[in-house]
């Protein structure tokens, strides 16, 4: 009989998660919280779009709400490529690690904005940003699997 088979739960090793449909709690609240970013961010930037002039203050209210806007939208997209190219005899990532992705991405879409009211915006600098974003995160990620492996 296998792992599996067992019908007695004092017979089976204690999981770490009792996951839903595969999906560990932590993923569960941050698909939760990308929900709410994105609907937070894309109806206050239509709002914000619609109803007021651009002066300096809802310029800054422009990039928060693109700022959770993109989060949220990316952060579903995030999870799922994490969860496709992680082996599957590791450990998913945690739900922190998803979040800080999709904040690279946001604070990517923000900066290019950013860049764009003074025309100074080009390939060679999107790439270099984007670059800059990929290495740092690299450097964290790879820190972060050095630690868990060695616990």
């Amino acid at each position: 009989m296998t792992d599996f088979e067992t019908h007695d739960p004092e017979e089976r090793e204690p999981d770490r998660y009792t996951p839903v449909d595969g999906i560990p709690p932590d993923h569960i609240g941050v698909l939760i919280a990308g929900a709410v970013f994105m609907l937070i961010g894309w109806l206050g930037l239509y709002q914000l779009v619609t109803t007021s002039l651009p002066l300096v203050g809802q310029r800054w209210l422009f990039f928060i709400l693109l700022q959770l806007a993109i989060t949220g939208t990316v952060l579903p997209f995030v999870r799922y490529l994490n969860v496709r190219f992680t082996p599957v005899t590791a450990d998913l990532p945690p739900g922190g690690v998803i979040v800080r992705q999709s904040i690279w991405i946001g604070l990517f879409v923000v900066m290019c904005a950013w860049l764009q009211i003074p025309r100074v915006l080009t390939l060679p600098m999107v790439i270099l940003v984007a670059l800059l974003f990929i290495i740092i995160e690299a450097f964290l990620r790879s820190r972060e699997i050095r630690n868990e492996r060695s616990n």
